[in-house]
This record gives structure tokens, C-alpha cells and sequence, in this order.
């Protein structure tokens, strides 16, 4: 979906990016994309990508001086114009000069606190953040107790879930059509049971083990109110909690369909690089067996990478690149950079994305699988397992909860139907996507919901 990256931008166009002189930029692209035409598709939706991204650049850098002092006084309570304006001429902040004026990151407050220890200490924690956490210590500690008193055997969970999608009044006129799909669990190991309840229109949905499950649905707007698209959806969750045994693990057939595809890479964003390659190399070391190899990337990612909320993915031209630099990255990232680490070591591995179902707080949420013979496919969640207690740091290798809803088995998959435009998330597929006649339709468009209706254990 993104192969196109690799074609390389006019220099002039990269120095005005990079320098913050976006308004040059985008009237370079354009004068370009005019003496293009004719050379190529690829070229063009090069061209007309960066376009998109400079605009998604300018909206991830939003926050003036004075909007990101509220925002700092809302991490970090007890700090005053003083200090801010000290770290702010540290460059202690991410924020850049655009177009001649000083932005900032719309998180920066938030990866401010998580980079830096001293101020860690004095972020505020949301109660709700607090209350999703208890709930999912004592989720972990009835499964390890459940499986080693009943020979492994979980309780699955029953989940009720409301997606909703509403398009803000005055987006597209009224009468016009708008296309939306709105991911819904795979049929998988994870989910043995899935089952559409209701919903506000006629759904297509995509085949059960699609590798990035929606339901498609269309509509016409109405006058100018709120146009809503939803879904009502009833799924069983599984956990999944084994113990591995790293003497019985076996050699894999590298003939196989599956080593074949699940240790290639998937350019841009599944790239063998020099750097990656080496530091593969020196993670792993002289360890031969694939589940230990696995334990050393799994072990230096979350000893080395701290999370941090992340810029709209397009922004990236190698996440997993960026992550190993730069030691920072969201879910997501950590688990491409594990998937991409992985495959390099010959371990086959995949993604596997969708929504962290937390009766308290659900949010969206990415982790990985590795597969070893003769166990099959585990499990890999790198930022749960970066963020939790000392002794709790290795259920998240291997192993999952049972908190979770997995629309998607692989990145930069096309729809079923496909989408005519490119998409607001052209790697994962969490919200939702939106598009009409003349195009996507970005995030700042639509609102989205999604709510926990019913939880119960089986």
C-alpha cells in the first residue's frame, strides 16, 4: 500500500520539509506534480502523498506557546509559566518552527513526562487510567492461577461492543454518499465466536479470517446534522497462558508456506536494513534456539524503548527504523519493530491489532505473534510488557489476557470492499475509515465511539 516510499523526493522538496518551510513545500509538489503527470503513476501518488502528509504534519504540530502551557499545566499541575518557558529554551520539548512559527506536538506533554524520569514523578494520572490498570493486574492473576490449577484451561469472556462513527455536520453536502467500514473481530484463535447484532445500515462483511476485518457500510447525509454509522457486535475472547518448555522447541521447516511468509519483509515498514540487521545480530547474539532468540528482542525492546504516543503513522518512512534509533515508539511501532527484528533472526512473526477491550477504559491497541514449533503462534504485547512490574514484565511474552478484540492480522492490507482513496490509517485499522465522491475523509471530519455494552465471563 506504501511501496511507493521508495521512491525518492526532490531534494528541494525534503530541505523545506525538514527545515519547517511547509508552504514552500507544498508549492513545490504541486508545480511538480503538474511537469509529472505524465511520468508515471507511482510517481504521482508519491508526489500527491506527501502532499497529504504535510498537511497531517501540520496537525500533529498544533499547539502554540500558549495552548501547550495549558496542556503542560494539565500533565503536570503543580508546574508554573516559569519552569515551561526554561525547558522550552532547553529544547527539552518536541516542537519545530513552521512556517516561521513555533508549534508544538499535540502529545508532547505526555512522551515529555514518560522520556524523562525526574518529571515522571510529577505527571498526573487520570483515575480512570488508574481503575483499567487494577482491573487488568487482577485479570493477569486469576489467569496464571486458573491455568496452572485447571491444566490450562481459561474462561473465555463475552464481549458486547458499540462502534460508532458520526460525520460532522457540513462535511459533505447533504444527499451526497458517504462510504464507511468499521473493523470487527477476525474469526481466529482469539475469537472463536463472532456475531453482528445490529446496525444503523445494511453491512458487507468482509470473510471471517479476512487479514483486516470490516463491515462496510453506506449512507446518504441528511440536512445538516451528525450523520451516524454503527455497528453492534458480540464476540468470545480466549486468554492464553503456557508455559514454554525451550528444550522441546523444534527446528522449523523453512520450505513451509508459512516460514516463507511470515520471516519476508513488507517494505516500508517490514524493511531488512543495515542497522536493523546488525542490531538483530547483536541482540541475539550466538542463541540458536527460536524461542530464546525471540526472549532477547522481546527482553531489549522493553528495556530500551520507552513508549511514547506517536505522530500520525504516515509521517514515518520505516517505523521500526525510527524506534530502534531513536529508543521510543507506541504500541504499534514497538510490535513492528519486534515482527521486524524476528523475521530478520529467521523467527516467523505477525501483527495482529484492533482494540484493547478493557471493561474500564477500551482504546485502541497493537501487539505481535511469533510462531515455534511445536507450540505455534504466542504472543508478544512489548508496550504492556515495557509498562508493567518487575515480576509481571514476562506475562506479555508469550502470553495475553484475554482483554482484547483483533480486527487485523497483517499492515497495509486493502479492504473488502476496496477503499478508492488512500486511507487516513494506511497501516492498522482501529477507528474506522471514511470516505465520499471526491475523497478520504480524515479523522478531523468524523467522531468515533466505542463502548463496552456488555462483559461477562463464560
Amino acid at each position: 500500500m506504501l511501496r511507493f516510499l521508495k521512491l525518492a523526493l526532490p531534494k528541494d522538496i525534503k530541505e523545506s520539509i525538514n527545515s519547517g518551510n511547509l508552504s514552500k513545500a507544498e508549492e513545490v509538489l504541486k508545480d511538480n506534480l503538474i511537469k509529472v503527470a505524465g511520468l508515471g503513476a507511482d510517481y504521482v501518488e508519491r508526489l500527491t502523498f506527501e502532499l497529504e502528509r504535510i498537511r497531517r504534519l501540520r496537525m500533529d504540530y498544533c499547539l502554540d506557546v500558549e495552548e501547550a502551557f495549558k496542556k503542560f499545566k494539565e500533565v503536570f499541575p503543580e508546574a508554573n509559566r516559569e519552569v515551561f518557558t526554561r525547558l522550552m529554551k532547553d529544547r527539552a520539548f518536541d516542537m519545530k518552527i513552521i512556517d516561521g512559527n513555533l508549534k508544538f506536538f499535540r502529545e508532547y506533554a505526555f512522551n515529555f513526562s514518560k522520556m524523562n524520569k525526574e518529571w515522571r514523578r510529577k505527571a498526573k494520572e487520570p483515575e480512570i487510567r488508574k481503575r483499567a490498570r487494577e482491573v487488568l493486574l487482577k485479570r493477569q492473576d486469576e489467569i496464571i492461577k486458573t491455568a496452572i490449577r485447571e491444566s490450562g484451561h481459561i474462561s473465555p469472556i463475552k464481549f458486547r461492543i458499540l462502534h460508532k462513527l458520526s460525520l460532522k455536520p457540513g462535511v459533505v453536502p447533504s444527499g451526497e454518499e458517504v462510504r464507511v467500514w468499521i473493523p470487527i473481530p477476525r474469526v481466529c484463535n482469539l475469537h472463536p465466536s463472532v456475531r453482528i447484532l445490529r446496525s444503523s445500515h445494511k453491512v458487507y462483511l468482509s470473510h471471517e479470517q479476512y487479514p483486516q476485518r470490516t463491515t462496510y457500510l453506506e449512507g446518504k447525509v441528511k440536512d445538516e446534522k451528525p450523520t451516524e454509522f454503527w455497528v453492534e457486535y458480540e464476540y468470545i475472547v480466549r486468554a492464553f497462558y503456557l508455559p514454554i518448555n525451550p528444550l522441546k522447541v523444534k527446528e522449523y521447516d523453512t520450505s513451509s508456506s508459512l516460514y516463507l511468509t511470515y520471516t519476508a519483509e513488507k517494505p516500508p515498514n517490514i524493511s531488512f536494513t543495515p542497522y536493523l540487521e546488525e542490531l538483530t545480530n547483536r541482540i541475539v547474539s550466538c542463541e540458536d534456539n527460536p524461542y530464546l532468540k525471540a526472549k532477547r528482542i522481546y527482553n531489549w525492546i522493553i528495556t530500551h524503548v520507552t513508549y511514547n504516543l506517536s505522530y500520525d503513522y504516515s509521517l514515518y518512512d520505516n517505523i521500526p527504523e525510527f524506534v530502534a534509533r531513536e529508543r521510543r515508539g507506541d504500541c504499534g511501532m514497538q510490535a513492528l519493530l519486534f515482527i521486524t527484528l524476528c523475521r530478520i533472526a529467521g523467527i516467523p512473526a505477525r501483527w495482529q491489532s484492533g482494540w484493547y477491550m478493557n471493561p474500564v477504559k477500551p482504546s485502541m491497541h497493537d501487539w505481535a505473534q511469533f510462531y515455534v514449533e511445536p507450540y505455534g503462534w504466542l504472543y508478544a504485547d512489548l508496550s504492556f510488557g515495557g509498562s508493567m512490574p518487575q515480576e509481571r514484565k514476562e506475562f506479555y511474552f508469550g502470553n495475553i489476557e484475554g482483554f482484547r478484540m483483533a480486527a487485523n492480522e497483517d499492515i497495509s492490507v486493502q479492504y473488502d470492499p476496496p477503499k478508492r482513496f488512500l486511507r487516513s490509517d494506511p497501516i492498522d485499522s482501529q477507528r474506522g475509515e471514511v470516505e465520499w465522491k471526491y475523497g478520504n475523509l480524515y479523522y478531523d471530519k468524523w467522531n468515533y465511539e466505542v463502548k463496552v455494552i456488555k462483559y461477562e465471563k463464560l
